[in-house]
């Protein structure tokens, strides 16, 4: 592993995490990306790469505020403010639910929003598949799991 120096001539050790995790986060900003652009072109008004984030970790079912927030790791306010968004664009509705929380769906509109995004994510993946000779992205997937794992668990 090789040191190099800043301009102040303080040590910067090379990191293969380092490039791991610039890699990742570019990956999933290009195909962030790229899908949003894809969904605008289909008449998805006002898809952006972070509203496309938030929705793909909502369950197709119901969706909770407090269940969002701490999956993100973000503030309720900061979800009822993206909730309220996605609603004013027809993609979510919020529904009474027990006690003061408010449940959150997705629209019919929503729900075919994700289905595209989804169909274009299996477009992607014959693309691994078939032209880039990545032949078990599963393997991947699996080393990145146990990598993230191994990560958390070794945390101070």
């Amino acid at each position: 592993m090789s040191t190099k120096f800043t301009h102040k001539n303080i040590p910067m050790v090379d990191s293969q995490s380092l490039k791991l995790l610039q890699s990742t986060v570019k990956l999933n900003d290009v195909i962030t990306k790229t899908i949003s652009s894809h969904l605008l072109e289909k008449g998805y008004t006002s898809i952006t790469p972070s509203l496309l984030s938030f929705l793909s970790i909502l369950e197709c079912g119901v969706n909770y505020g407090s269940e969002i927030a701490r999956k993100l790791d973000v503030s309720r306010q900061m979800v009822a403010k993206t909730v309220k968004a996605l609603c004013a664009l027809g993609y979510l509705e919020q529904k009474s639910g027990i006690g003061k929380q408010k449940e959150i769906h997705f629209t019919e509109k929503g729900e075919r929003l994700i289905s595209d995004a989804r169909q274009m994510l299996s477009d992607i993946d014959s693309l691994i598949l078939n032209h880039l000779n990545i032949m078990q992205p599963q393997y991947i997937i699996q080393d990145l799991t146990v990598i993230a794992e191994a990560i958390d668990q070794h945390t101070p």
